[in-house]
Formats: C-alpha cells, sequence, structure tokens
C-alpha cells in the first residue's frame, strides 16, 4: 500500500483552491501550451493571468507547481505509479478540480487524468481547458472521458461565445451575464457546484 508521502513524493502535495468545495492540482501557467501563446493576445482570458501574479509567484507555491509539472510529465511513458499516486491523494475528496493553474500536455495526459476518475468513481472531477484538439484526439483515438469527469472547453477570448462543441463549456464575461455566484458569497462556490455538472452546458465567469 503506498502512503500519502510517497504519492506526494511522485504527483506533489494537492492544491488548495480557496473558493472550491474540495482539493485540486495546479502546475505552473508558463507550462500551459495555448495559454502562453493568448497571454500575448489583448482581449484573451489568458491576458494578465491570475496563476501568474500574487501568491501563485511565491517561492513555495511554485515550488510545489514545479513538483506537481515532474509527476505529470514523468507520467507520460510511465503513467502508472503517478495514476496510483493521484487516486491514493484525492480517494476521499468528494469534488476535485484538474488544474486550477495549468493545462493539459497532451492526450496521453488526459489518458491518464480518466484513469483516475475511473478508479475514484466516488469522486466529481472537474477539468476546465483550452486543449480542445488534445480532448478530441483522445476522443477520435477511442478514449472515453468517465462519467464522473466533466471537461469543459473554456473560450479563449473575453465575452466571446462558447466554444462550438458537445462538450460542456465555460466563458468570462464584463457584463453582468455571469452565471457563477461566487462573487456574491464570498468569492467561494457555497452550494454551488455547476462547474461539476454536466447538464450545466455553459458556466460564465466574470473577468477578474
Amino acid at each position: 500500500m503506498i502512503t500519502i508521502k510517497q504519492a506526494q513524493d511522485i504527483a506533489g502535495t494537492l492544491s488548495n483552491p480557496s473558493k472550491m468545495p474540495g482539493k485540486g492540482t495546479s502546475t505552473p501557467a508558463e507550462r500551459c501550451i495555448t495559454g502562453s501563446k493568448l497571454r500575448n493576445v489583448k482581449g484573451s482570458v489568458c491576458e494578465g493571468c491570475y496563476a501568474m501574479k500574487n501568491m501563485y509567484v511565491m517561492d513555495n507555491v511554485q515550488q510545489a507547481l514545479g513538483k506537481r509539472f515532474d509527476g505529470v510529465m514523468g507520467s507520460k511513458d510511465n503513467p502508472e505509479p503517478w495514476i496510483n499516486a493521484m487516486v491514493h491523494l484525492i480517494k476521499r475528496q468528494e469534488y476535485f478540480r484538474w488544474h486550477d493553474s495549468g493545462d493539459l500536455q497532451g492526450d496521453w495526459h488526459l489518458a491518464n487524468i480518466c484513469e483516475v476518475a475511473k478508479r475514484t468513481p466516488h469522486v466529481n472531477h472537474w477539468l476546465p481547458t483550452r486543449e480542445y484538439r488534445m480532448v478530441n484526439d483522445y476522443e477520435a483515438n477511442g478514449g472515453v472521458i468517465p462519467n464522473n469527469l466533466v471537461v469543459r472547453d473554456s473560450a479563449h477570448m473575453v465575452d466571446a461565445p462558447p466554444p462550438v462543441t458537445k462538450r460542456p463549456t465555460s466563458t468570462v464575461v464584463t457584463d453582468d451575464s455571469a452565471t457563477c455566484p461566487a462573487r456574491f458569497q464570498n468569492n467561494e462556490c457555497g452550494d454551488c457546484r455547476d462547474c461539476w455538472n454536466p447538464n450545466v452546458k455553459n458556466v460564465s465567469y466574470p473577468k477578474h
């Protein structure tokens, strides 16, 4: 039986997003493949990325982000240790968020996340991503997203319509149409679980 310390040595510690009802995991924002390009695009959601300032730039946070990223990349050719580690770390969670910072690194990364979700059927998983092509490639090659994992394709631009996809989506808006209630409740999810609900086709967040 793997211990928590052994799991953390492989996959890093879990992150603790302050607004969420459970734990998460995050990797360095500068390692985002699409996001790193969008940061230089005026009006994009990634312009002025929140995960590249404030608490995220502290040395201890950067070290934790880097450790998690190393674990992800190590799982590309040898996925089983990372999958086992993540399962052990999140098995007592009810809700889990993938990537409060960072994003998918390839369809192999999504495949590993899907395997974690399959082995934790009691956990509600949510994965927002801008790497639509990676998700499409995974499904085109026969990959199946488990029912307890909601993959939300996130719009690239502020005030843009939702991406055209069969999957759930998310958008960022500057007007009062945002559906995320966190801004009215101390920047916390509270009782809302829309992001994890596959029947909620789009969640819109206010620009921050």
